[in-house]
Order: C-alpha cells, then sequence, then structure tokens
C-alpha cells in the first residue's frame, strides 16, 4: 500500500475524512450523454471557449471522473488525480469506457498538498479544481499549491464554498456528525438535512401540481452541472474536512498571487459555491 493509500484510509477509519469515492461510484451509474454533455456546456461556459484543442487540462480531485471526460471529449490533453483511491478508480473506469489506453488521459493518485507529487506534473493551460480545494483540511495551502501549476497565459478554474459565518459553522457540526455516525444511524442526520435543504422546494412543486419536478430536472439544471440530486445531497452533508471563503477572500488571494480574475459566479450569499476563473498574466 503506498503512502497516500494509507493516510486517506487513516483518515477515513479516524473520522476525520468523508469517503467521497463511495459516493461517485454510485453515480456512475447514472451517467448519460446528457449528464455530459452538461459537465462539457460547464466548462465551455466558463472558460469561454468552444473547444480545448491542443491545451493541458490539470482535473485536481477528479472525483467521479466527469470533468476530465468532459475535458477529453473538449479536445484536451488530461491529467487527472485525486486523494481518494475510489475517485481513483471511478475516473479510471470513465477512461476504460470512452477513452481506453488513451495517451492523451493520464490519471494518478495523489494529494494537492503534495509539493513533490504536483511538482513533477508539469505546467497546465486550464487547472481545474471544483468542490475540492475546502475538503483538504488545509485549503489556502491548497489554493497556493494548484495555483503554481498554472501555465503563463493559463486558466485557474476553482469553486470554494461561500463563507455563510454560523450557518457554515452549523454545519461544519453536522458534517462531521455524519462522518462520525455508525452506518444506520447516519439517517438521523441525513434525514434533516434532506427536509431542511429539500422540504421547501418539493412542497412548493406539489402545492403547484407538479410533484418532483425540481428534483427530477435537477441534472439538467445549469448550476447542477451534470450531477444527481441524492449524491449531490449526501456529498454536501458528508463533506468533511470542510472549510469557506468569502469572495473577496479569493480574489484578494489571488490577485496577490498575480492572477487576473476573468469570471465570477457567486451563489447569491446562500449555500454552495462560488465559481471563479483566474488568468495569470505574469511570470511567477
Amino acid at each position: 500500500m503506498n503512502n497516500v493509500c494509507a493516510d486517506w484510509e487513516s483518515e477515513i477509519r479516524s473520522g476525520e475524512r468523508f469517503g467521497f469515492g463511495d459516493n461517485w461510484a454510485a453515480f456512475l451509474s447514472l451517467l448519460d450523454e446528457d449528464r455530459i454533455r452538461s459537465a462539457e456546456d460547464s466548462l465551455k461556459g466558463m472558460l469561454e471557449v468552444d473547444r480545448l484543442d491542443g491545451k493541458r487540462f490539470l482535473d485536481a480531485g477528479s472525483g467521479s471522473g466527469l470533468f476530465s471526460l468532459a475535458a477529453r471529449r473538449l479536445g484536451a490533453q488530461v491529467v487527472s488525480f485525486d486523494y481518494d483511491p475510489q475517485s481513483v478508480a471511478c475516473t479510471a473506469e470513465l477512461k476504460r469506457r470512452y477513452f481506453t489506453d488513451h495517451p492523451d488521459w493520464r490519471i494518478e493518485q495523489g494529494s494537492v498538498l503534495d509539493t513533490n507529487f504536483l511538482g513533477g506534473l508539469g505546467a497546465f493551460d486550464v487547472v481545474y479544481s471544483w468542490g475540492v480545494l475546502h475538503h483538504t483540511g488545509a485549503m489556502w495551502l491548497a489554493l497556493s499549491n494548484v495555483a503554481t501549476l498554472v501555465a503563463q497565459q493559463g486558466q485557474l478554474f476553482i469553486a470554494i464554498y461561500n463563507d455563510q459565518g454560523r450557518t457554515s459553522q452549523t454545519w461544519a457540526r453536522v458534517k462531521r456528525a455524519y462522518i462520525g455516525a455508525p452506518g444506520p444511524l447516519k439517517w438521523a442526520v441525513l434525514l434533516p438535512a434532506f427536509l431542511r435543504l429539500w422540504g421547501p422546494t418539493l412542497l412548493r412543486d406539489a402545492a403547484y401540481g407538479r410533484p418532483l419536478r425540481s428534483w427530477q430536472a435537477y441534472g439538467s439544471q445549469e448550476n447542477a452541472r451534470g450531477m444527481d440530486p441524492w449524491r449531490d445531497l449526501i456529498d454536501w452533508v458528508g463533506g468533511y474536512p470542510f472549510e469557506v471563503a468569502k469572495p473577496e477572500e479569493i480574489l484578494n488571494f489571488c490577485l496577490a498571487r498575480e492572477f487576473e480574475l476573468q469570471r465570477l459566479k457567486t451563489c447569491g450569499g446562500g449555500l454552495g459555491c462560488n465559481e471563479y476563473v483566474f488568468a495569470r498574466s505574469h511570470a511567477n
């Protein structure tokens, strides 16, 4: 067993980390062409491109592998990595399904906190890390590390949980309770969270005579990026470690490292991630 796997297993056993890979493995059974196209549209829209031909694309924290797949289908040379070995396996499964043995898609296990590992990857035209850095336990260090991998005139596309103050602190306690609960007791945490997050929407849909409409349409919504509502719910409730940041904190951090903001999509001050696309404008 390599050191990364050993570290991951130790954190899972001690209740310090959520097993994201289990959730992504279940998601793969739902993956279809519509979800893949939604992921492609998300990349094209935020990066303001039609294709990624000739670009080196790094998926830092690849999760299910969906966005690595989307980038490869758009023509990029892709390097994917994740800390969670089950997420690595999910990404490898998508490569097996769609790009078996293709040399322009490389998959590894590694950590955004491991500078030796990152130093061997090279520079990239697009460094993509959506909803990952805030789950490392050292978000600012992780952001600094991935920023160094952006090539001159390259882009950094990240999504970071919005800081809601006390609300974020409450969710951190919920997440810690979820990963610490024995299997069957996880429902005691998950069910109240489901009612809090989805209850008002489902009641509104029912009142308008369209039961489950929002739930069923979730994957096709722009902000859903081809995801699944149930898997996203579990990802949210279990997502620990958990850190947050205000938009101005991310902006100031990246501007100080000679990046320019190209695009910003906020979650309106509420629950969820703010998305940022930065461009490197000067050499370090």
